[in-house]
C-alpha cells in the first residue's frame, strides 16, 4: 500500500498562553490546520482572535518572558519545529519560512538603509559575497516595483505603501517555502492594496510558495485564498475551501461576519454588526466561546463542541447547525 504523503505544513492542537498581571491569557486554544504546497489558507477573525499568535508560534518568535506554547505540534514536511533549537530555527527563519509583518513602520530598522536590510537577509542564508547580496537586494527592490537606485535610502524616505513593499522584498528575498502574511494590506489605501496583493500573488505563484494570510477582510480572502479558517477566541470555528465558506457559511459567527458586510445592491441605512465583544481571554466561557453572542445558543453550548461536517463537506464547530443554517 502506498504511504500517504505528509502535508507540507501541519499544525495540531496548538495552544499558546501569555502571562499578564499574574493571569494566564489563553490566546490560542487547540488550533489544528493543514496546508498543502503552493496553497494559501486565510485566517479570518476579529482583532484579538489569536491569528497573529498562531503565525508567531509557527516561526517561534513569541515573546520569551510573557508567552509560551503549552501544547501541540507544528510540523513542516514532517519535522516538528517546536523540537528544534533556537540555532536551528535561525536557519529556517527567512530561508524556509518568512513573515510579512502588519506594520512596516516597526518591522524596518530606521537606522539602516532599506537595501542593506534586504541584503543582510540574503547574506545570512546564502554563500555569497557582499556585492552579490547587494545585487540580489536591488533585484528584489525592482521586483516589488521600487527603482534600484533607492537602495541606499532610509525607511523614513518611503511612503507607507513603499515601506510595505520593502517588507515584502525582505520576506521573499530568499524565496521561502512558506510565507506568513499578517494583514499585509491593512494600513494601505485601496489602490496600493490591490497592487500589493497582486504582487504577493504573482511572486507566490512564481516560486510555488505556500502562504498563511491573516486578515479580517473577506474581500482580500476572496481574491487570494484557496482555503479559509474562521478563528474566534483562539479556536477555529469553521474551515473549508473558499467556495464552501463563501457559498455556504454555516457557523453563526461566520454568518455574522458576512452579514456585517454592506450589500452594494441594497439600499440600507445601517450596517449589521455582531452584538457583543470577544470574551475575556483570561476567563473564557465554558464550551463554545461564541455562545454569549450567539442568537442560537442553548444549554448544549456550555459543553465542549466538536467539529461537525456540513452537507457540502466542510467542518463547523457548532451544536445547533440546523437552527444556524435555517
Amino acid at each position: 500500500m502506498e504511504q500517504k504523503q505528509a502535508p507540507f505544513l501541519e499544525v495540531k492542537d496548538l495552544a499558546v498562553e501569555y502571562s499578564s498581571d499574574g493571569k494566564a491569557v489563553h490566546a490560542v486554544n487547540g488550533i489544528s490546520l493543514t496546508l498543502e504546497k503552493g496553497k494559501t489558507i486565510g485566517l479570518v477573525g476579529e482583532t484579538g482572535a489569536g491569528k497573529t499568535s498562531i503565525a508567531k508560534s509557527i516561526l517561534q518568535i513569541l515573546p520569551d518572558r510573557s508567552a509560551r506554547i503549552t501544547a501541540g505540534t507544528v510540523k513542516l514536511e514532517g519535522q516538528n519545529l517546536l523540537d528544534l533549537t533556537e540555532k536551528d530555527m535561525r536557519e529556517i527563519r527567512g530561508k524556509r519560512i518568512s513573515m510579512i509583518f502588519q506594520d512596516p513602520m516597526t518591522a524596518l530598522n530606521p537606522t539602516m538603509r532599506v537595501g542593506q536590510q534586504i541584503a543582510e537577509v540574503v547574506a545570512l542564508h546564502n554563500s555569497c559575497t557582499k556585492a552579490e547580496a547587494e545585487e540580489r537586494a536591488k533585484k528584489m527592490l525592482e521586483m516589488v516595483g521600487i527603482p534600484r537606485d533607492r537602495f541606499r535610502e532610509y525607511p523614513h524616505q518611503f511612503s507607507g505603501g513603499m515601506k510595505q513593499r520593502v517588507v515584502i522584498a525582505i520576506a521573499l528575498a530568499c524565496e521561502p517555502d512558506l510565507l506568513l502574511a499578517d494583514e499585509p494590506t491593512t494600513a494601505l489605501d485601496v489602490t496600493i492594496q490591490a497592487q500589493v496583493l497582486k504582487l504577493i500573488s504573482d511572486l507566490k505563484e512564481k516560486n510555488n510558495t505556500s502562504m498563511i494570510l491573516i486578515t479580517h477582510d473577506l474581500g482580500v480572502v476572496a481574491e487570494t485564498c484557496d482555503e479559509v479558517a474562521i478563528v474566534y477566541a483562539g479556536q477555529i470555528m469553521e474551515t473549508g475551501t473558499r467556495e464552501q465558506i463563501f457559498d455556504h457559511p454555516t457557523h453563526p459567527y461566520t454568518i455574522g461576519l458576512f452579514g456585517a458586510i454592506p450589500d452594494m445592491n441594497e439600499d440600507e441605512e445601517w450596517l449589521h454588526p455582531i452584538d457583543g465583544m470577544l470574551p475575556d481571554p483570561t476567563d473564557l466561557p465554558p464550551g463554545c466561546p461564541f455562545a454569549p453572542r450567539c442568537p442560537y445558543a442553548t444549554h448544549k453550548c456550555e459543553s465542549a463542541v466538536d467539529f461537525t461536517m456540513t452537507p457540502d463537506g466542510h467542518a463547523c464547530r457548532c451544536c445547533n447547525l440546523e437552527r444556524a443554517e435555517g
